[in-house]
């Protein structure tokens, strides 16, 4: 191999372990809920209702973010992007330090869920995607979310290690808080250096080069709309994302069906959110790309076992069964869901979406895939407040489980759709 060309590989993957980075700390700040709720609440003088408020605004302005981002993805060069969205979130979570007024922690929410979702997400995958050829696109996605999932737990353990040795105080959380921030805004920086411009054609004049790129962008948007395996992928995100919004409901199963002891509630947890993630990363690209060679085929395989044993769990005798076993199964269930998380994207390159609509494919492989996020919360949380008991939970498993089905049907509708066009 060359010197050019080990350069070119290093180069790649020194990007990819950067966008990692990113991928795992620009969420931080959004979801500063999960380390510290209660600091949040004692510090900030923030009520539940006022967080969840801020929470289901950002989670509205993420959706339309998407949408957003399908016109801005391939408009908008990576180098641009990446770096602008990582200082972004630094300089938000630098203003969210000051403790500010409700109206303006508000409004810092939108931005935060405008840098993470509308300019970073979609552009990291678009980014993912070009780096690796057709052959590493599991490992690639794989690799992604065991590498996000890492980054997750030493950020988090970080930010509560310099709460605690601060004595839990306001001033530990605000220094938590600038440590969440500051971190994202280096790794923009180094990005900046490191990613290269897209490629485009050259102009003759800045006004040529501009009107150029907003109509391949323009164009790109169309033929990303027009492209029907770009929308049964992103229905397949969609199938993959609704089962996976079920999985926030085990721990509350757990204690009330087994009595969970709260110290295994937070390891269960730490476990089920990080752990798992870094598992099923790696196990799920691994299997697309080296055993099955199709993201495709191991979604429907992994639809078919989730499915199963969603609707088997839901019909065990929870109240005669040990809580080890009743651990064991849920986290089985989670594991099997992560590795279709990790690779749900990798699809694209299957049904052959052009690598230079890739921004376009991606973006709108989010706004579709991440729509549950939106509604099947209150929807599963509307069902357990309706029927107490075990019985709300049942309903729940079931329909995750007619999720899973509908996803092994399109899955196989999709596997057709590919079968035929490598025959004509």
């Amino acid at each position: 191999m060359s010197q050019q060309a080990k350069g070119k590989i290093d180069k790649k993957w020194i990007s990819f372990g950067i966008l990692m980075l990113g991928a795992g700390t620009i969420y931080k700040l959004g979801f500063l809920k999960d380390a510290f709720y209660v600091p949040m609440q004692e510090f900030m003088g923030l009520s539940h209702t006022q967080i969840g408020t801020a929470m289901s605004v950002a989670g509205l302005i993420s959706t339309f973010g998407f949408l957003a981002s399908i016109y801005l993805t391939d408009r908008v060069s990576k180098k641009i992007m990446i770096p602008l969205s990582l200082i972004s979130i630094c300089v938000c979570g630098i203003c969210l330090s000051t403790f500010p007024s409700y109206p303006v922690f508000l409004f810092i929410y939108c931005l935060l869920a405008i840098c993470a979702d509308m300019l970073y997400w979609p552009t990291m995958l678009k980014t993912v995607r070009l780096l690796g050829n057709a052959d590493e696109q599991g490992r690639m996605f794989g690799i992604m979310e065991a590498g996000r999932g890492l980054m997750d737990t030493i950020i988090a353990f970080g930010a509560l290690g310099i709460f605690s040795a601060l004595g839990s105080t306001a001033t530990g959380l605000k220094m938590a808080i600038l440590f969440y921030s500051i971190v994202p805004g280096v790794i923009g920086i180094v990005m900046y250096f490191l990613l290269e411009p897209d490629e485009a054609p050259a102009e003759n004049t800045a006004t040529e080069k501009s009107a150029s790129a907003n109509k391949r962008a323009w164009e790109g948007v169309m033929r990303a709309l027009k492209n029907k395996n770009i929308w049964l992928v992103s229905f397949n995100v969609f199938f993959v994302y609704s089962v996976y919004c079920g999985l926030t409901y085990f721990i509350p199963f757990l204690e009330e069906a087994y009595a969970l002891p709260a110290a295994l509630v937070g390891v269960y947890g730490i476990i089920n959110q990080y752990g798992l993630k870094m598992l099923g990363g790696p196990i799920g690209g691994f299997i697309t790309d080296k055993v099955l060679h199709s993201a495709t085929k191991y979604l429907r395989i992994a639809f078919v076992i989730v499915g199963a044993i969603l609707v088997v769990f839901s019909l065990l005798p929870h109240q005669s069964m040990g809580i080890m076993l009743g651990m064991t199964i849920t986290l089985c269930i989670s594991a099997c869901v992560y590795s279709m998380r990790a690779i749900f994207f990798a699809p694209m390159d299957e049904v052959n979406v052009p690598r230079e609509i890739t921004g376009s494919a991606m973006s709108m492989g989010s706004f579709i895939g991440y729509l549950p996020g939106a509604f099947m919360y209150a929807v599963y949380g509307g069902i357990l407040d309706k029927f107490e008991g075990l019985a709300g939970y049942r309903i729940v498993y079931i329909i995750m489980a007619v999720f899973a089905a509908g996803g092994f049907l399109l899955s196989t509708y999709i596997l057709k759709t590919i079968k035929k066009e490598k025959e004509r």
